[in-house]
């Protein structure tokens, strides 16, 4: 679901206090205005410059793709074998020319940007142990939710703005060069093959199918041709772009992916059903890792796999109380909500008008609690959103619920995706969380301090992904309009907001038992199934999910019990003195740090109020 994402703050509020950050005034306006010391300033403007070389699709989603990072915009990502080795070295690199600044020179945002940085990169580095994969924790270079066919589509239409031919040009050049990225994902995949990673059975049929869907497609009918035929025309660019565009789908990207779906098949005689990493080549050593990728923490999967089942016991306890007083009273909770979701009541119809029906009513959702970030923020941000339905090309392995932040330059609001290809997997009961937790106070709200207060953040902070803290915040949004009394007129919803928060103490247990334990596929779903009482659609396609995407599904919960955690802390710490606002601005303010990281910064934020 996502590349890239975000990181940190300063300003003189309350907020600026968790990061102890000089003025804007005195650190001047470039993209290093929020950094104090110079030499780190150095040293991450110089990582921000590598970056976006060596990740010419990062430059275009966050909307950097102009000036002197013009040409990305006509390149895509080296996908080879040797550019992850060099990905891993890279991260090794800035990992050592940041240790060589003195940390005891630092203090406040300074700090807390290098520890953040830091982490990244030597998480980074540590992946490099494992020869197969990309460069974070995904196992498999192709899935039904990784390579080319998976995501470039999308990213092109979406990403890939045309406001003129130059910008048309460039989706051209990008379309032109998918064929030989395909190329290279196909080479990874048979050297990862010789060394025994192969996608399990079920994952391999399910990314075959798409594959094959994609390519009986008419070559003129495509996405990716009609994206560029129609946006050209409605900006009135001349030229002969739906000719151009038909002609390198027939010619570069279908033969490339022929030859990628060839070597699928000849796969499936060496596939099996084992679902988890544990039976790849030092697999226990993999999720280790993906754990610390996916939780910022060094929990263990026996300790990720206990939380899941202890804090599951404790939202059943709720769910059961709320329940009761609906008269909903025969068999387990999770039966009970079980039927809920069947329920007609809560249902859209299955069909393109049923669809739109729900999509207006998470836009009614947006708009409703919007007026409520006053009493839980200061920052004020605008945080535009778009509601989207995925593409429906790319939904059968897509997940069922995703954003992408907003470019940096202004140009492309937060798009929020929801996967429709089966409306009864969204009971409307379940989309007010949903919504919360994808838009806003959640995704939306979180990355939109990024591109809308660049001059108090480092651009880095864009460049960085920690998951935990990126779900952790959006799950904790969730919480954060359950106390806004967002439900206090709908109870179904709040049960609907329980079960998610059911579901994400679920997956620690599943993504650990997948991993771990040995579990099937089979027992994952019964069992989630069984908990949590969603439809057995939207948990197979959660499950293949945890399967490709080792510890991150993990992250979620972990990262939403430290957010709470550290603000029952910082309750206790200041008693008449906390404010809600001014905590909740100190997390999103640091833009995305790891949950090591992020106790430091509410230190100082705890410290600044009591000064």
């Amino acid at each position: 679901m996502t590349t890239n994402r975000r990181q940190m703050l300063l300003t003189a509020t309350a907020a600026a206090l968790a990061a102890g950050a000089p003025s804007l005034a005195a650190a001047g306006s470039s993209v290093s205005a929020p950094v104090a010391n110079f030499e780190l300033a150095a040293v991450l403007d110089a990582f921000v410059d590598e970056m976006l070389r060596d990740s010419p699709e990062t430059a275009t989603t966050l909307g950097l793709d102009t000036g002197k990072y013009a040409a990305e915009r006509s390149k895509l990502n080296d996908r080879s074998a040797a550019a992850r080795r060099n990905a891993v070295a890279d991260y090794a690199d800035r990992a050592r020319r940041l240790a060589a600044i003195p940390r005891a020179s630092l203090s406040g945002y300074d700090l807390t940007l290098y520890d953040t940085v830091l982490y990244a990169q030597q998480a980074g580095a540590e992946g490099g142990r494992f020869s197969y994969g990309v460069d974070t924790a995904n196992p498999y270079v192709v899935s039904q939710q990784g390579g080319l066919i998976a995501n470039g589509p999308e990213f092109l239409n979406a990403q890939h703005q045309i406001a003129g031919k130059a910008d048309a040009d460039s989706y051209i050049a990008r379309l032109g060069l998918m064929g030989a990225a395909l190329d290279q994902e196909t080479d990874r995949i048979q050297a990862d093959a010789g060394a025994g990673v192969i996608l399990p059975d079920f994952i391999l049929a399910k990314t075959l199918g798409q594959l094959t869907a994609f390519r009986r497609t008419a070559a003129a009918e495509q996405g990716v041709v009609k994206s560029v035929t129609e946006r050209t025309k409605a900006k009135g660019v001349a030229g002969d772009y739906a000719g151009q565009a038909t002609a390198l789908v027939e010619q570069k990207v279908y033969p490339a992916l022929d030859r990628q779906i060839a070597a699928l098949q000849a796969l499936q005689s060496r596939a099996t059903a084992d679902a988890g990493v544990w039976k790849l080549p030092e697999g226990a050593a993999y999720y280790v890792w993906g754990l610390r990728e996916g939780t910022t923490t060094e929990m263990t999967p026996a300790e990720i796999h206990q939380m899941g089942l202890d804090q599951g016991a404790a939202i059943d306890a709720q769910l059961d109380q709320l329940l009761k007083a609906h008269e909903l009273t025969q068999g387990s909770v999770g039966e009970r909500m079980g039927a809920l979701t069947k329920d007609p009541r809560f249902l859209y119809p299955n069909t393109d008008e049923g669809r739109a029906q729900l999509i207006a009513y998470l836009n009614g959702k947006i708009a409703e609690i919007r007026p409520h970030m006053a009493d839980l923020s200061k920052l004020g941000l605008k945080a535009p959103v778009q509601v989207k339905r995925v593409p429906p090309d790319i939904e059968a392995g897509a997940g069922l619920g995703y954003m992408n932040f907003a470019s940096l330059d202004g140009t492309r609001p937060a798009i929020y995706y929801v996967n429709l290809a089966d409306t009864g997997n969204w009971p409307r009961h379940t989309l007010t969380s949903l919504t919360m937790h994808e838009a806003i106070p959640g995704h939306a709200w979180q990355g939109a301090y990024l591109s809308e207060r660049q001059d108090e953040v480092h651009r880095i902070a864009s460049f960085i992904n920690f998951n935990a803290f990126i779900e952790g915040w959006a799950l904790y949004a969730e919480q954060l309009a359950d106390e806004a009394r967002m439900y206090k007129d709908d109870p179904f919803s709040r049960l609907g907001y329980l079960q998610a928060q059911r579901f994400r103490a679920a997956r620690l247990v599943v993504d650990s038992g997948l991993h771990d334990k040995r579990w099937t596929r089979t027992h994952a779903i019964e069992w989630m199934v069984a908990a949590t009482g969603r439809s057995n659609g939207a948990v197979s396609s959660e499950v293949d999910r945890y399967c490709v995407a080792p510890g991150q599904a993990c992250g979620y919960k972990v990262g939403h019990t430290e957010i709470v955690r550290q603000r029952e802390k910082a309750k206790t710490a200041l008693g008449s003195r906390f404010d809600i606002r001014d905590y909740n601005d100190a997390v999103v303010s640091t833009g995305g740090a790891p949950l090591t990281v992020l106790e430091s910064v509410i230190d100082r934020y705890v410290a600044g109020a009591k000064a």
